[in-house]
């Protein structure tokens, strides 16, 4: 609270004082700088012994984070922060780790010791642990380690090769591909609003703070995470279809929150358009697909085949160019216009047909043992002969 009381005294009426409370601190107190919290640790545990039980480290990096927060605060990126009450931090971090803490299935963690895990999948080899974060879900019933691993081989970003697709996100057909296949947009949050709504009712008639008013809180929260889990399932499967469809490909960079303020928010919420794009993005990374995003604007309201604007409202959900005839559905002409503009891009920066011989085929993390077993070291990986 050391930063809280310090904001809070530097914001005080200057002509009078609260009538409630007001934070005296001296006009001379220095500002509560992250070096200095830190070096104040080792006072804070004596004064409160429960400090003593977490690891040092994590508590460094809960104070980094605090600061981050802060710092992004001054420089407009975000809000002013939002300080949080005991209990409402949902994830903390053991920033260093000397050794792999997996053995078998089981993570051994400082100060914790060691916790039965249902482990994905093994680290990789070649890879080391540099991070481990614990998430906090369902208001605390289930537990997520988050590993964060490393590895000395780099790996280039995927070059623009093969064949090439643009993609449209609506929410009539949840995505258009500009070779005409589309995925119809599944209603995740519909779908399951009545049994949240009787869930969130029986919540309201609980009394506050009882132990049936908890119960009937995590079954609203349990709800609501198996949403989102179903939503993400469905954005990374989608991902890895494009890509097996695609060696290159092209989306629209949306303004995802001015979506949210629209009429259709709810239906914008509820398809969570920017989490796609940004899970199609990792799985390319991933994968070795190349994926770039476009301007959106007028993609719909543009001829992909004679580029004349075609002015329509929402409601038309056909395309019909009076200039030349083509005839589509909007949102493939739309997603053509997108593969358009993407080609664009690349041609005017020069990356189309300049695929290198060792990025082909080796780009994306799951080609690393590639890179290993032919031995190019990390200096010479972006300097290969180029090749027609």
């Amino acid at each position: 609270h050391e930063l809280k009381d310090w904001i809070a005294s530097r914001s005080g009426l200057v002509d009078r004082c609260s009538l409630e409370k007001e934070y005296i601190i001296p006009a001379d107190e220095p500002f509560p700088s992250y070096h200095r919290q830190q070096n104040n640790l080792p006072k804070a545990k004596k004064q409160f012994p429960r400090l003593g039980q977490v690891h040092s480290q994590v508590l460094q990096t809960t104070i980094r984070r605090l600061h981050d927060t802060w710092e992004a605060f001054q420089k407009r990126a975000h809000g002013f922060p939002r300080f949080k009450k005991f209990g409402q931090f949902k994830s903390f971090v053991f920033p260093q780790f000397k050794s792999n803490p997996i053995n078998g299935f089981a993570i051994k963690l400082p100060k914790i010791g060691e916790v039965p895990i249902n482990l994905h999948r093994p680290i990789p080899d070649g890879f080391k642990v540099k991070q481990v974060r614990v998430l906090s879900r369902v208001r605390g019933t289930q537990w997520y380690v988050v590993v964060t691993i490393e590895s000395e081989v780099s790996v280039p970003d995927a070059p623009v090769h093969g064949r090439a697709i643009g993609i449209d996100l609506g929410l009539e057909r949840f995505l258009t591909a500009s070779d005409g296949s589309f995925q119809e947009r599944p209603k995740f949050f519909k779908s399951m609003q009545r049994k949240l709504k009787l869930l969130q009712r029986r919540a309201a008639r609980k009394q506050k703070g009882s132990q049936n008013w908890e119960k009937a809180q995590i079954e609203v929260a349990r709800m609501h995470h198996r949403i989102a889990n179903r939503r993400k399932d469905f954005h990374l499967k989608m991902a890895h279809k494009l890509c097996d469809q695609a060696q290159t490909i092209f989306g629209e960079d949306l303004n995802t929150k001015g979506l949210t303020r629209g009429m259709l928010r709810k239906d914008c919420v509820d398809a969570a358009f920017g989490q796609f794009l940004s899970l199609t993005e990792w799985v390319c990374w991933k994968r070795g697909v190349y994926f770039a995003k476009v301007n959106p604007n007028g993609t719909s309201q543009t001829c992909p085949n004679c580029f004349t604007a075609v002015s329509k409202g929402l409601e038309v959900r056909s395309h019909d160019c009076t200039e030349c005839g083509y005839r589509t559905h909007r949102d493939h002409a739309a997603a053509e216009m997108v593969l358009h503009r993407g080609v664009e891009n690349v041609v005017a920066q020069g990356l189309w047909g300049t695929e290198t011989a060792c990025q082909v085929g080796l780009s994306g993390v799951y080609d690393l043992d590639k890179w290993r077993g032919a031995g190019i070291p990390n200096c010479e990986i972006g300097k290969p002969a180029l090749y027609s």
